[in-house]
């Protein structure tokens, strides 16, 4: 908090409080009274020169994704050993449920724009081989049950090979559009956090927003969105039991998702282990 202050205030922008609106891998501050959003990551733990670039790409192109604060260079300031990026603050529009035809109407703008770009970027299937890994390696999930381990680790490899066999289109997407990185602002809704974007199926991002959402996206396969749903659940409940987990209440949505990934192999009939 400190280090985002100062760097703002070295700008020229009047920072002398900061609220806290998130905690996670991420410090994510309002700066006021200038009224600037600053993201705060240790150096070695982030990309967010990457971020910046994509984010100001997409800005140009008319894509829903959050703009960078427009008062001072785009860029990634580092101090401390912290590296500190400042973007536009929203004023959330009073709390509703966004419609699900609006969500799948902006998440496919954005994955417009993002077929124009040519980015390197990791592929989806990077993303499962950590998850796999993780799942590995007993020392840091020391609390997953032997049976519980082998689902993970066999529904991970299962589908990760199951969905790269169809061979269908892929493209650059944002890796986890899920409802806690759509901002529902008077400009309509923007998508924020682009450090997660790989390249895939469109339906491997679709699987991260409601379900509702994937009966609105034109074109969408509908037994891969299945499939990815089932991936994308093994993988955020792998990192639940990673024992360096900050997220709170973790290991309760752990525990509870794992019941969840065994019904949904059951309803598409899919084998479980043990």
């Amino acid at each position: 908090m400190t280090t985002a202050t100062s760097i703002a205030s070295s700008l020229g922008l009047t920072a002398d409080d900061a609220i806290v609106l998130h905690n996670s891998n991420k410090l994510t501050l309002r700066l006021l009274p200038c009224d600037v959003l600053a993201r705060v990551a240790p150096v070695a733990d982030q990309v967010a020169q990457f971020e910046v670039e994509l984010a100001q790409r997409l800005a140009e192109s008319g894509c829903p994704v959050a703009a960078l604060e427009p008062r001072v260079e785009p860029r990634v300031h580092e101090r401390d050993g912290f590296a500190v990026t400042l973007w536009t603050y929203y004023e959330p529009v009073t709390a509703r449920e966004v419609p699900p035809a609006d969500y799948a109407n902006a998440l496919e703008r954005l994955h417009a724009g993002m077929r124009k770009l040519d980015l390197p970027t990791p592929h989806f299937t990077d993303r499962v081989e950590q998850a796999q890994q993780l799942v590995a390696n007993r020392d840091r999930t020391p609390a997953l049950a032997d049976a519980d381990r082998e689902l993970l680790g066999d529904t991970l490899r299962r589908l990760r090979r199951g969905i790269g066999e169809r061979g269908g289109a892929e493209q650059l997407l944002h890796g986890e559009p899920h409802p806690g990185n759509v901002l529902t602002t008077k400009n309509g809704l923007l998508f924020i956090d682009l450090e997660t974007c790989c390249r895939g199926p469109v339906e491997f991002d679709l699987a991260h927003a409601p379900d509702e959402v994937g009966e609105h996206y034109p074109g969408v396969d509908q037994g891969l969105l299945r499939e990815c749903r089932i991936l994308v659940l093994t993988m955020i409940t792998t990192w639940r039991w990673d024992r360096g987990d900050q997220l709170p209440n973790g290991r309760q949505l752990g525990t509870e998702w794992l019941s969840q990934i065994r019904a949904a192999l059951d309803r598409e009939g899919l084998e479980t282990p043990g």
